[in-house]
């Protein structure tokens, strides 16, 4: 949530920089100064009242002391009457600043000054690579080929369980996908500072809001109903990420300067409705509505929330670097960047077998943003609650990190080369062409 003050101060500011987005949003700026501006004036209107009625009050007293009780009478009604206008004006305070806060929670966060402006993914712009493409002496294939002949997925069973974009890993894939998961804890965890959590995989609608989710993209969640209660539907969502929950663990919470940073990682499984969306290509793992990732996440103080930023994302980087895989760092025009972001940089691995880049990190720091929407805060050392700045990143994502990896790594023979430091973890240095699991 932007900070209200900076609109009412920086109007003309905070227009131009929602401008940048292409959204629109800068149209809705008059209707929030309007409603604040009519916010303050009943504030300053109840306190008024409250005030008068102090005063009658204890002259009613006074009045009652002396005996005068027909003055003082009269003075009661006087003390009724406006107590019906202070909750006359109550009520359409409570409503003002309901109608304030849901209009906020539709405005996006405004871009840093160092995010370039653009319209589409076509105005972003590759800020490195790392890496080489892998050059074959065969004829490489796809992850379907892959998946089909080694047997890592059963996307026919996996479809019929639950529908298109739902996968079955099976045999060496479903054990490929599990040593991804905990090749990609033990790294962020005892390499990179991070604090493991295990997370509810379903979180309320709140949650939802505190991190820009809701309401900008409450119709591409799943909602979950607790049986046949209809009444409950919507009370609690799939997480899209485990950014969901993890970010708002401190939902709410006043912390000390010297908690911070706080930097959390957490796998989860995660569901996105919008996956498969018409005109999408989604055959095979692309795009699908159910992935693993390993999120990050860091609850920073804004003087350190870009270096903070900058750390994640070589967090995430050093991921695909141990894997050998080659990749690029792009840096998000205005257009493209999320809701809630004020800068991304994407992370991009190269597929051989798709011929293409595929994102499998998108790190972003949200600044205050979110903090704002959570009510999250933290002392500083000269004593003021302050909002902390919110990173999140994916550290990585699978199913994408899955294709590519089988893709880059394939072998003449048919079978897949492991990479050294994920062989710990699969207990294998190679998926084989042809034999049955160990």
């Amino acid at each position: 949530m932007l900070d209200i003050k900076l609109i009412r101060e920086q109007a003309d500011f905070v227009r131009a920089r929602l401008a940048s987005r292409g959204g629109r949003d800068e149209a809705k700026v008059e209707e929030v100064l309007e409603l604040d501006a009519q916010r303050r004036q009943m504030v300053t209107e109840v306190e008024a009242l409250k005030s008068e009625h102090n005063r009658v009050s204890k002259e009613i007293g006074a009045l009652r002391g002396q005996k005068k009780l027909e003055e003082a009478e009269r003075k009661r009604k006087e003390t009724r009457e406006i107590e019906d206008r202070i909750s006359d004006l109550d009520r359409r305070l409570a409503e003002t600043e309901s109608k304030g806060r849901s209009l906020m929670l539709t405005l996006p966060n405004l871009p840093h000054e160092s995010v370039v402006e653009g319209a589409t993914a076509a105005d972003n712009f590759t800020v490195r690579e790392w890496g080489e493409r892998k050059t074959y002496s065969f004829k490489a294939d796809s992850h379907l080929t892959l998946c089909k002949r080694l047997g890592l997925i059963d996307f026919a069973r996996g479809a019929k369980l639950s529908g298109s974009g739902f996968l079955l890993y099976t045999n060496w894939g479903a054990r490929l996908e599990r040593a991804l998961i905990q090749f990609l804890l033990d790294l962020h965890t005892k390499e990179h500072g991070y604090t493991e959590v295990s997370p509810p995989f379903v979180v309320s609608r709140v949650c939802m809001e505190g991190v820009g989710q809701f309401p900008k993209f409450v119709d591409q969640a799943y909602a979950v109903q607790e049986g046949e209660d209809k009444s409950t539907l919507g009370n609690l969502y799939l997480i899209p990420t485990a950014e969901a929950p993890v970010a708002n663990i401190h939902r709410g919470e006043l912390l000390s300067h010297i908690d911070l940073p706080i930097r959390y990682c957490a796998y989860s499984p995660c569901f996105r409705a919008e996956a498969g969306a018409a005109g999408v290509d989604t055959r095979g793992m692309i795009r699908v509505h159910q992935f693993d990732k390993v999120e990050l996440i860091k609850i920073v103080p804004p003087e350190q929330g870009y270096e903070e930023f900058e750390s994640m994302v070589a967090n995430a980087e050093r991921v695909l670097q141990l894997l050998d895989l080659h990749y690029r760092v792009v840096l998000l025009c205005t257009g493209d960047m999320g809701f809630g972001s004020a800068k991304t940089y994407d992370i991009e691995v190269w597929a051989p077998g798709q011929n293409d880049y595929l994102e499998v990190s998108s790190c972003s720091n949200c600044e205050d943003f979110q903090s704002r929407r959570m009510g999250l805060r933290f002392k500083s050392p000269d004593g003021k609650n302050r909002f902390p700045h919110l990173l999140n990143g994916s550290g990585t994502a699978l199913a994408r990190l899955f294709v590519a990896l089988i893709e880059t790594h394939q072998q003449k023979d048919g079978g897949i080369l492991i990479p050294g430091p994920l062989q710990p973890f699969l207990k294998a240095d190679r998926i084989p062409s042809h034999s049955p699991v160990n």
